[in-house]
């Protein structure tokens, strides 16, 4: 199984004015296309062909760190699209928005705990809402790394490299992030993975 780049689930002028067009242009189009061809180099050959993104992310960590960066990147940039959508961001579904209550002190605090995470990660890396031993986490972490090699489940991550939204923000990652929690993301699709997390 060699990677693919997914084509975006929507326009690339549809996540205005939260994202532009230009951004996602050569955020789709060059950098995880990047991705997708340096990891599919760098899988000729290993005993990993064949195996899902998951299985190669946490078998390349602190093993192989080119394939590692690569298809942890292309993992995390397959989700980051289905994570945002036109009009998004609103209420949190039933389900997840107990269980948010639960175990980070209701949605506001998450929200605002989510955004610091990602002000918080020094250079490259993402934030994340992920599953661990059963309960919500937030995390972060640097370059292409995710959750998956820290015994957890991301269900919603935020990019932060500066490629994610410098052309938009410039350098105000806060307000992108903000724009991101409040009018970007699909919590259809974050609900989708904590079911399937929890299965």
């Amino acid at each position: 199984m060699t990677f693919t780049l997914p084509e975006l689930p929507y326009a690339y002028d549809a996540l205005g004015p939260y994202m532009s067009k230009e951004t996602l242009e050569f955020h789709h189009d060059k950098h995880h296309k990047a991705y997708v061809d340096t990891g599919n180099k760098l899988l000729e050959g290993t005993d990993l062909q064949g195996k899902s993104v998951e299985e190669i992310v946490k078998a390349a960590y602190n093993t192989n760190q080119p394939l590692f960066n690569n298809a942890g990147q292309h993992y995390n940039h397959i989700h980051f699209w289905q994570w945002m959508k036109p009009n998004g961001g609103g209420a949190i579904p039933g389900a997840l928005a107990k269980k948010i209550d639960e175990d980070l002190g209701g949605a506001e605090k998450f929200k605002a705990d989510f955004i610091q995470a990602g002000i918080g990660q020094f250079g490259s890396g993402w934030a994340w809402l992920a599953v661990k031993d059963g309960k919500l986490a937030i995390m972060k972490t640097p370059n292409g790394e995710n959750p998956l090699v820290h015994g957890a489940k991301p269900i919603l991550g935020v990019d932060v490299w500066e490629h994610s939204y410098y052309i938009d923000y410039r350098n105000r990652r806060p307000d992108y992030l903000k724009a991101f929690i409040e009018n970007l993301v699909n919590w259809e699709h974050v609900e989708k993975m904590y079911a399937e997390a929890n299965a």
